[in-house]
């Protein structure tokens, strides 16, 4: 189900060019302003830089609708959005190629003066490496925070909120009549608004009791409309801001992704039909075709068990506590954890708030510490350096 809405974004943001980039009764190759400063619609070299947007947001659709169909596995489907990328990475190259990032003032003072250009430095070739992996994250991250009715979606809308609450500060009150900072930020609305129409939509029907599932090709395309957002919009930093309870699962979840602990093919929580709630899934250490925990590992498996971090299932062997289930490392399991057995919906409910929670929080700080971290915060600043 997630390839309709995709295809229906697409089609949308096709419709959208003439409105966009079409300047009526005159010659748009050169910038001209409205009343307010704002150029009234984007000119024409900002085309390349949306089509090559598109052009990575088909190549993922594409990616996620072969592993719906196939059924690819984790560690070959993981460096697939790198792929769908390189189109937006290519325009990035040709038109901008710039590869410098700001740092905070007190770390400038203490790098040699080569290094640093103006509270920046320059990272070459390993700025795109960046972008990559920001590429890569982004899709993956939504798609490893699934397996409940509602939360592929729901996460996706938190993120477009809190995107377009950073984007309307700068619309309403950071830009400070920039012109550049305005456009910017303007592009990245004309992406997002669109998404969370569709986004919604989707929910009414993806929602607890789900009747579409919306499958890998919506994680992987919503994914990367967040990365072609953020890489297009020049802040993929902010962006990962709001990826916070991503990058905290992607952390809990690598003992079982890089394979230290036995990692099954599904951690989704176990539905009770009598209660009609969600409990905890185990990975199993015991039996026949189960590969059993390192003890070394069961010092470090009893200390997270104190902290409410891990549920552990032990029995006694002769004079020695074995443990021979764990529950599966992702924060949806570690909510059940922390609540104890919930309905999907509310378990669905509890995680998106607490994404918003975290992204809103992220969001103040990035705007209040900013300036005493780099002595400025609006965006127009960063690009006039880079312009």
């Amino acid at each position: 189900m997630g390839l309709i809405p995709a295809i229906t974004y697409l089609f949308l943001m096709f419709t959208f060019i003439p409105f966009m980039f079409l300047k009526y009764g005159g010659d748009n190759s050169t910038e001209t302003h409205n009343s307010n400063g704002f150029k009234g619609l984007f000119p024409n070299s900002k085309l390349s830089t949306y089509l090559s947007c598109l052009l990575s947001l088909e190549s993922m659709i594409l990616l996620g609708l072969l592993d719906d169909l196939f059924d690819i596995r984790w560690r070959h489907k993981f460096f697939l959005p790198s792929i769908a990328s390189i189109p937006m990475l290519i325009v990035y190259y040709i038109h901008f190629n710039k590869t410098s990032v700001l740092i905070p003032r007190f770390v400038a003072k203490r790098l040699p003066d080569y290094i640093i250009s103006e509270n920046s430095i320059n990272l070459g070739w390993l700025y795109y490496v960046y972008m990559g992996s920001v590429s890569i994250f982004c899709p993956n991250s939504v798609n490893i925070l699934a397996g409940i009715n509602g939360l592929e979606v729901g996460q996706t809308i938190v993120i477009t909120v809190l995107l377009l609450m950073n984007d309307f500060y700068y619309l309403v009150v950071g830009a400070g009549g920039n012109v550049d900072a305005y456009s910017i930020h303007m592009f990245s609305v004309c992406f997002l608004i669109p998404f969370l129409g569709i986004s919604t939509s989707l929910l009414k029907y993806n929602w607890f009791p789900s009747k579409v599932f919306v499958g890998d090709t919506w994680c992987y395309f919503s994914g990367m409309v967040f990365a072609v957002v953020g890489i297009s919009g020049h802040f993929a930093k902010t962006l990962m801001l709001f990826f916070i309870p991503q990058i905290i699962n992607f952390i809990y979840s690598a003992p079982q992704l890089f394979g230290i602990i036995d990692c099954p093919r599904h951690r989704l929580p176990k539905f009770n039909k009598d209660d009609g709630l969600l409990y905890n899934s185990y990975t199993e250490y015991e039996g026949e075709g189960n590969k059993p925990l390192n003890l070394k590992l069961y010092p470090i498996m009893n200390f997270l068990e104190k902290l409410k971090l891990i549920s552990l299932v032990k029995k006694q062997k002769g004079d020695k506590e074995i443990i021979i289930k764990s529950s599966n490392l992702t924060i949806i399991n570690l909510t059940i954890i922390w609540t104890g057995p919930i309905r999907e919906d509310k378990l669905c409910l509890t995680i998106m708030i607490l994404q918003f929670a975290v992204g809103l929080t992220m969001l103040i700080l990035r705007h209040s510490l900013a300036p005493m971290l780099f002595g400025f915060d609006n965006s127009w600043t960063m690009l006039n350096r880079f312009y």
